[in-house]
């Protein structure tokens, strides 16, 4: 086993983990060595630039405008996303009847990629977009063909441009500026990814879902997450609450390390396969 100064987080996390009906809360870690970058793992304040806000985008459509622009040029790379060992770990342990259930807050549906089951997607996937007006979903890769059709320049842009988190792309002011947006075919309304943003709510019936999910939990294993935003951080706080052991598997520190019942501080790609082998 791991004989790192984490040792004695390793054999704690095998003795929680071994035996019990073990829940996952997964992250952006999960999935940067997949080549999605993250919010705010090493070296994000040198890339990525603040989220967008739910207010703003609905609000404001050269805000609208700009998200449309980075992300249809984003898209092509994070589409061609593949699962990561890190994935296909959490995949086996299902497998194996160990895993009883798999909340995440990515949107890149690289869970299901791998073969995972009864997924929530705490923040949605931006595999969807649904129209604010009439509620109409529409599939990504559909919008991204319309959307090559009214902005041929893309392709052109896709070769020079760095790519950000959640699919999105960095272009500059007169890039953006010339980019036209595409409507809802349905009622030409407004069209958003189907993913919370910043400042917006998860939906009622995804925090019911995800709550019935924690509830199967013996032992709640948070895998590749920060727990910065507190719509995963609750978890962690309510398993704490009510005696559920946590276990903590990211590289970097996390919001939750004070209520982490064991710790190890590695890369998920490299552990979770490890653990996983010693527990299957």
């Amino acid at each position: 086993m791991n004989a790192s100064p984490n040792a004695q987080g390793w054999r704690e996390a095998l003795e929680l983990l071994r035996g019990r009906a073990v829940v996952a809360l997964t992250g952006a870690g999960m999935s940067t060595r997949s080549g999605i970058p993250d919010y705010r793992g090493p070296g994000t304040r040198r890339r990525a630039k603040a989220p967008v806000q739910f207010k703003e985008f609905t609000a404001d459509p050269e805000a609208r405008r700009r998200y449309w622009a980075r992300a249809a040029v984003g898209w092509p790379r994070f589409s061609a996303a593949k699962p990561n060992a890190a994935h296909r770990a959490l995949t086996t342990l299902q497998d194996a009847g160990a895993l009883a259930g798999l909340i995440t807050q990515n949107v890149d549906r690289l869970h299901h990629a791998a073969g995972s089951r009864d997924v929530v997607e705490l923040h949605g996937a931006l595999a969807q977009v649904r129209c604010l007006e009439c509620g109409e979903l529409e599939a990504r890769s559909s919008l991204q063909r319309r959307l090559v059709e009214l902005n041929p320049q893309l392709a052109q842009w896709e070769q020079t441009v760095a790519m950000a988190p959640d699919g999105d792309a960095e272009l500059q002011p007169p890039q953006i500026e010339s980019f036209v947006v595409a409507d809802c075919t349905r009622c030409g309304g407004r069209l958003k990814p189907d993913v919370v943003f910043f400042g917006e709510n998860v939906p009622r019936p995804v925090t019911e879902r995800a709550w019935a999910t924690f509830d199967r939990a013996e032992v709640l294993l948070v895998a590749g997450s920060s727990l910065t935003v507190f719509s995963g951080y609750r978890f962690v706080r309510r398993a704490a609450k009510q005696g559920t052991p946590v276990v903590i598997v990211n590289l970097g520190p996390t919001r939750g390390d004070g209520d982490a019942t064991a710790r190890i501080d590695a890369d998920v790609v490299q552990a979770l396969p490890e653990l996983v082998a010693a527990l299957t």
